[in-house]
């Protein structure tokens, strides 16, 4: 083939290279929009150094940086292979098609191949460097440089077999050295972990490759944990287990399922030494599921009069509860005067009725009552506030609030009434119970009682229908009032067994 003159073969060129610059823009427009590969200005960069290499090569043109530049293009196209793997590769193939997320470390280990075979193809092909001559001609220097990079190469080797083991993954929960951390990147001298108090560690691969890793995630996120607490050896362990078990089922963040478990663990110097074992999703909440479990279970066992065993806090505390009883009852006792129902009783009957009552602890968002369980007793609110709930169609809806001086639960203390609505302490609420038996007895001292009490709640049943202020005649509203109370009173000798 007769070579082109020399003007010709420039006209050529010059017409060439923007027509094969052209063609690449518009290859990497076509790869950005319609599949989504990120490209920059390396791509341009490339595609103007394949333009010239590819027309030079073609045109056989004799210019000394030709050689040169075809090196930069076998480099820049390297980083387009990158973009097209982390593309293709990692996002669509594993991320998209199969859900695996891929972490950077790895990413990065395959970029660096990529680059790496792209240099000593350049170096072997371009300017005949052979890889062994390149690794065996500075002998010494590589020695030296091989003893400073020791560390690196070991945590950047142990990066790997983490990796390819599956050890954890970002995001998962583990316990090193005692320490509750997340993992939030692997990168190639460390692992970035992330602890319970939002501090970020660094922690060489090559240590977490030698230590027994436990992860709380694999294999699945919902894990067991467990807290142990020692109580009093008079505590009858059934009881006790009751009482724990209740605690921890009501704590938030606690799993419903599988339900908590709570184990003696061994009998101590000081007390038995129980073990509540409960399941969580999220371990970022520990600290906080932890407190509230711990919470629920100190009041769970004072309302349970089951002591911790610390004997010299005991002698301490012992007058101190019986005299903050006698004024919890006292104060009860005026309360109970204002209340409608209860005004019937004279002053000597509430003095027998109220020391026989129970004075009980409930903490902030425990429940007092639960709406439609089944109800034997009265409550009068001394000290806190507390929130009345009532379930509709799936919801909680808030309807009143009660501060000291209100009581609650009283139609269930008479007739045995299912409870209506939900009682949740809003705070620390202290509040005299007065159960059934204590009332039945008494009636039963002062039978006269059923009488005033069955009148009083057919009076408050006529007033809850508005019969007391209708335009009906008062005859007639006598007459439905005396059948209230006959009723009431049935029910009253029935349910009290009178």
């Amino acid at each position: 083939m007769p070579e082109l003159p020399e003007a010709y073969r420039d006209i050529a060129f010059a017409l060439s290279v923007p027509g094969l610059y052209s063609l690449m823009v518009l290859l990497g427009r076509r790869l950005k929009r319609k599949h989504g590969v990120r490209l920059g200005i390396l791509y341009h960069l490339f595609g103007i150094c394949l333009a010239v290499s590819i027309s030079g090569k073609l045109l056989e043109l004799r210019w000394p940086f030709l050689h040169h530049l075809g090196a930069v293009t076998v480099l820049l196209g390297a980083t387009f292979v990158i973009a097209l793997v982390e593309r293709y590769v990692w996002e669509l193939y594993f991320q998209s098609h199969h859900g695996v997320h891929v972490p950077k470390f790895l990413t990065d280990v395959a970029r660096l191949v990529i680059l790496l075979v792209a240099l000593f193809v350049v170096l072997e092909i371009g300017y005949d460097q052979t890889i062994k001559g390149l690794l065996i001609a500075p002998g010494i220097a590589a020695v030296v440089i091989g003893l400073a990079m020791q560390d690196l190469a070991g945590n950047i080797i142990a990066g790997l077999a983490l990796q390819a083991g599956k050890s954890f993954s970002q995001g998962d929960w583990l316990i090193i050295e005692n320490r509750h951390a997340e993992v939030i990147e692997v990168n190639w001298r460390s692992t970035r972990l992330r602890t319970l108090d939002d501090i970020s560690v660094e922690v060489p691969n090559r240590e977490i490759a030698r230590q027994t890793i436990v992860n709380l995630n694999r294999p699945h996120r919902r894990h067991a944990m467990r807290i142990p607490v020692t109580l009093d050896y008079a505590a009858p362990p059934t009881r006790a287990k009751d009482v724990l078990l209740h605690a921890v089922s009501n704590a938030r963040g606690v799993c419903s399922e599988p339900k908590p478990k709570v184990f003696i663990k061994s009998f101590a110097d000081s007390g038995v030494e129980y073990e509540v074992k409960f399941w969580m999703d999220d371990h970022g909440q520990y600290s906080e599921v932890c407190d509230a479990i711990r919470t629920n279970i100190w009041y769970g066992l004072h309302r349970h009069g089951i002591r911790i065993p610390f004997p010299t806090r005991t002698l301490m505390l012992e007058r101190p509860v019986r005299d903050r009883q006698q004024q919890v009852q006292a104060a009860a006792r005026l309360i109970l005067r204002q209340q409608s129902l209860f005004k019937c009783l004279s002053d000597e009957q509430l003095d027998a009725l109220l020391p026989r009552g129970r004075v009980v602890h409930f903490g902030r968002e425990e429940k007092i009552i639960q709406q439609g369980d089944n109800g034997d007793s009265m409550f009068i609110l001394v000290e806190g506030q507390a929130n009345v709930v009532v379930q509709r169609n799936g919801t909680a809806k808030h309807i009143a609030s009660l501060s000291p001086g209100d009581c609650f639960g009283e139609m269930s203390l008479l007739t045995g009434e299912h409870r209506t609505a939900t009682v949740l302490a809003h705070t620390d609420c202290e509040v005299v119970e007065i159960a059934k038996p204590v009332l039945a007895r008494s009636l039963k001292e002062h039978p006269e009682l059923l009488a005033q009490l069955s009148g009083l709640l057919a009076k408050r049943q006529m007033e809850t229908e508005g019969l007391l202020h209708a335009e009906t005649g008062s005859e007639t509203a006598q007459v439905r009032q005396t059948r209230y109370a006959e009723g009431f009173l049935g029910r009253l000798r029935a349910f009290f067994e009178l």
